[in-house]
């Protein structure tokens, strides 16, 4: 009998008594900004044991797609379940994430100066979290990842400032040739990129000197590989996404350039589905970059 009650105890009761230690969110922080002329909005995700420990935590700046803002990978991503399983099951280390809301901005500079995002991440943004929070300021312990315009940002960020991350994780990054920017529908150019690049742009005219600053491909081109391999990258697509072709042509430039990265097509399209079946892995590649 005693047998018996031991196991029932150990099958039934015990796990049912177990609670995943939960970390904490706090959904909107505003910081403001003079490069902007205006406060921008994130989200924080602290680890369960952020409120009782006195360490500092390696961080991870988790970009957002086009149309949404720092809430998304919070309300669509899950992203504090899919964090709370991986460290409470030691798949990533306990880190700090933030998502910035960057509206439509790419991540990027304006061609015409009007809109300086880029600029205020760097000078404004992360000096500001990373006094606010016990983060670890080091390259080592900060990573950068994103999904679609924040797969884009995660690239851009980490071809353009090598110096300050060991990671990148571009989840369906949106990636475009030359090609594909040339032939866009006017309409689509106009309300994607024209505040980017220039609007009424036809044909060639869109391939400007601000077009080549910031496409992914033209960076990884001029840039030497030895430069490139400054940062570990983690790409992910779905075969039935409509940015494989460009996530395909980057794995193919990396490849030219004899980096070493992880590139994944899995079955899937440009989805939440997608994105939150993938999260998990990009993170744990970034935790182990912050393992070393």
């Amino acid at each position: 009998m005693k047998v018996y009650l031991l196991l029932f105890l150990f099958f039934y009761v015990a796990p049912a008594a177990y609670t995943q230690p939960q970390g904490k969110v706090i959904e909107e922080v505003t910081v403001p900004s003079a490069v902007l002329g205006r406060s921008v909005h994130y989200t924080v995700y602290l680890p369960s044991d952020y409120e009782v420990s006195q360490r500092t935590y390696p961080v991870v700046y988790l970009l957002h797609g086009y149309t949404d803002d720092n809430t998304g990978w919070l309300q669509f991503g899950e992203i504090n379940r899919y964090a709370d399983k991986a460290i409470a099951g030691g798949t990533i280390p306990p880190m700090i994430i933030i998502m910035p809301d960057a509206d439509s901005s790419w991540y990027i500079n304006s061609y015409d100066g009007k809109e300086k995002y880029e600029d205020f991440f760097f000078k404004e943004f992360i000096p500001a979290v990373e006094k606010t929070y016990r983060i670890k300021s080091q390259k080592q312990y900060r990573a950068v990842a994103g999904l679609s315009m924040g797969g884009y940002g995660s690239l851009m960020y980490a071809l353009k400032y090598p110096g300050y991350f060991a990671a990148a994780a571009p989840l369906s990054a949106a990636v475009f040739s030359d090609d594909e920017m040339e032939n866009m529908p006017d309409a689509q150019w106009d309300r994607m990129f024209g505040q980017l690049y220039g609007r009424g742009l036809k044909g060639k005219a869109r391939l400007s000197k601000a077009w080549y600053d910031n496409s992914v491909l033209s960076v990884i081109e001029k840039k030497p590989g030895a430069e490139l391999s400054k940062v570990r990258y983690w790409i992910d697509c779905g075969d039935d996404d409509f940015l494989a072709k460009g996530n395909a042509l980057l794995h193919i430039a990396l490849r030219s350039k004899q980096v070493a990265h992880e590139y994944r097509v899995r079955d899937g399209a440009h989805n939440w589905t997608y994105w939150r079946t993938g999260i998990t892995d990009a993170l744990a590649f970034i935790g182990n970059s912050f393992r070393q």
